[in-house]
């Protein structure tokens, strides 16, 4: 399992916006075969910055999501709603692990 915790920071006046965005993106992403879990949090002492929490099931299933057409359209709409840049950082996980969690 490969997570990924992608750090977004929007504009004020682009939350609602980029929360339907992402919300659909998640929605579409989890239908993906290398996708075990895609969640959209919020932060909530600062409501203009979110986490997205990706699971792919293998190293290799990040790079087949971004060739989907919901990513791209997610990264294009909501490009100008970032205050900043987005980044991320990559973990696996340690436990549960494969034999010890359901991903289905």
């Amino acid at each position: 399992m490969l997570i990924v915790h992608v750090f977004v920071h929007v504009k004020p006046q682009d939350v609602e916006n980029f929360k339907a965005a992402s919300v659909e993106n998640a929605s579409e992403s989890v239908k993906e075969p290398g996708v075990a879990r895609f969640d959209v949090i919020q932060q909530a002492d600062d409501p203009n910055r979110f986490v997205l929490v990706e699971v792919y099931r293998t190293a290799d299933d990040p790079a087949r999501h971004k060739e989907t057409a919901h990513y791209q359209k997610w990264r294009d709409t909501v490009a100008d709603m970032m205050a900043e840049p987005r980044s991320a950082i990559k973990y696996t996980n340690i436990f549960p692990n494969e034999q010890g969690w359901d991903y289905t």
